[in-house]
Formats: structure tokens, C-alpha cells, sequence
């Protein structure tokens, strides 16, 4: 299957002569696929968004979304991304909710009742319906992702774009995204490309995962592949979930166990060795 996007080897410098670089393996994303990128702060990460984003050139490497140079084909390439920054309260502008999903099928110069089949398409999806004539800054954290998501997906991009989408929701609120977005995935085909730091959640939004540390790509594979490369991981400052790391343990110790990268693995697992313990 054709890459949707595909980066390699890129090199930006910033303003004040900052130069950030990011190398190792070609980042590659294909149509309909849940990709997450891991790496702590300063790893890389949003340089590797924005150049996908089509808001930086790269003075050196590659960068194609559906076989297009984004920067230099901004409108054309972003008409088919949707994006929710970390910092929702900065792309949140509209005076209601609803104003602001309507934001850019408006741009678009959409029919009024295109706009308000939208924006209400969305809104149900989401749950959000009753705030739509709320004012965005009086939401709490969780409703103002949600805002951010519907806005984002309002013109049914091709590619999902996600920052650090868990940050400062509560597990419930954590769990609620999750589903919306797998379900975004499942029903409509939309791409996703996901950045957090939180190795807990990833095995259930990834198909594909990325590991950045230091402007450099140290390993892809399926969370299963990635995260059992415990040194790996160490040397990019993470940890592997938490029930990988302890199956990994009772491997050590012979018992007779795969390691599990989900809850329900691991209790299938739990299960046969309490009624076998060798």
C-alpha cells in the first residue's frame, strides 16, 4: 500500500539558529493506519508534526503527504489534515461552540445548511450537542478536547493529527478518547497520527509506533515488538508499560507466560497460571 507520508532523514533550522535534525529510520504513515510516536520532551516530536503539517521546510531530507511537499503545497495538503494541538485553549477561537467547529467549513465557503449539517454531525458524534451554545473558556479540560477534536474533523480530513491529546484528562476522559478516536478509525478510515508519552495507552490506539529521542527514529514495529526492546526504550527515557514490565519479570523466572500489552492479555494470562502456576 502507497505511503500517505513519508519522511526521511529531515533537518530544520529555527530562526535563532537552532538546528533540529531527525534521522534514523524514514518516518512512514499508510492510509488508514493508527501510528504513535513516543519520545520525551525535546525528542522531536512536534519539529517531526510540523513538517508533516506543511508549517516547516525542511533545509534538508524529505517530506511527502500523498506524494506532495506540504510546505510548498500548504492548502491543497491541509484540506486533508485535521489537527488538535497540546494546547487546545490556542486553537479554540470561536465565541461558542458551535462558532467554533463551524470555523473552517465557513472558510471553506460552505452552504449554511452544509455548515450547520456538520457541525452537528460531529457534535452528536461526540456527545457535545448540549454545548454548543456554552463559551468554550468556561469548559472543563476534557469538553474543550472534544471542541478541539470536533472542529478538527468537521470537514472529514484524511489524516488526524494529535499532540499530546491525553494530557490532563482524567482516566475516564482518557478512556472516552481513546474509544472516539478508534471509533474515527474504524468507521470513517481516517489516519491517525498520535504523540504522547503515556506507554500505558498506547496498545490500545497503535497500530505502529515510533520511538524519537534526540532527533533521531531508534525503532518502529507494533507495540508488542517495540515494547518489549527494553533497552531501547531505556535509552530514549522511557519505560515499558507497566504490564510489560512485570509479565517480563515472571518470564524471567520460568514461569511458563507470554508477555500481554493489554489488560485483557494479561488477565487470560493471570488466569492460566493460577490454574497451571508451571
Amino acid at each position: 500500500m502507497e505511503a500517505l507520508v513519508e519522511v526521511k532523514c529531515i533537518k530544520h533550522i529555527y530562526p535563532d539558529n537552532t538546528q533540529v535534525t531527525l534521522c534514523g529510520l524514514d518516518f512512514v504513515v499508510r492510509p488508514g493506519e493508527r501510528v504513535v510516536i513516543l519520545g520525551p520532551n525535546g525528542a522531536g516530536k512536534t519539529t517531526l508534526l510540523a513538517h508533516v503539517m506543511g508549517l516547516l521546510a525542511p533545509v534538508e531530507g524529505s517530506v511527502k503527504v500523498m506524494g506532495l511537499e506540504p510546505h510548498k503545497h500548504f492548502k491543497q495538503v491541509r484540506k486533508s489534515i485535521g489537527v488538535v494541538f497540546q494546547n487546545v485553549d490556542e486553537q479554540i477561537i470561536g465565541p461558542t461552540v458551535y462558532d467554533d467547529i463551524a470555523f473552517t467549513p465557513r472558510n471553506e465557503r460552505l452552504s449554511r445548511e452544509e455548515v450547520e449539517r456538520r457541525v452537528m454531525m460531529v457534535a452528536t458524534k461526540l456527545g457535545i450537542q448540549d454545548l454548543l451554545h456554552r463559551i468554550p473558556h468556561y469548559l472543563s479540560g476534557g469538553q474543550k478536547k472534544k471542541v478541539a477534536l470536533a472542529g478538527a474533523i468537521a470537514m472529514s480530513p484524511r489524516i488526524l493529527i494529535l499532540d499530546e491529546p491525553f494530557d490532563g484528562l482524567d482516566p475516564a476522559s482518557k478512556r472516552e478518547m481513546m474509544g472516539l478516536l478508534n471509533e474515527l478509525n474504524r468507521e470513517n478510515g481516517t489516519t491517525l497520527i498520535i504523540t504522547t508519552h503515556d506507554v500505558n495507552l498506547v496498545p490500545y490506539i497503535a497500530d505502529t509506533v515510533y520511538v524519537i529521542y534526540d532527533g533521531k527514529i531508534l525503532t518502529k514495529g507494533n507495540p508488542h515488538e517495540v515494547f518489549i526492546q527494553r533497552d531501547v526504550l531505556e535509552s530514549a527515557n522511557l519505560e515499558p508499560p507497566i504490564l510489560v514490565d512485570l509479565f517480563a519479570h515472571l518470564k524471567e523466572k520460568s514461569y511458563n507466560i507470554t508477555v500481554p500489552i493489554t489488560l485483557e492479555q494479561a488477565k487470560e494470562q493471570l488466569d492460566a497460571l493460577l490454574e497451571n502456576p508451571r
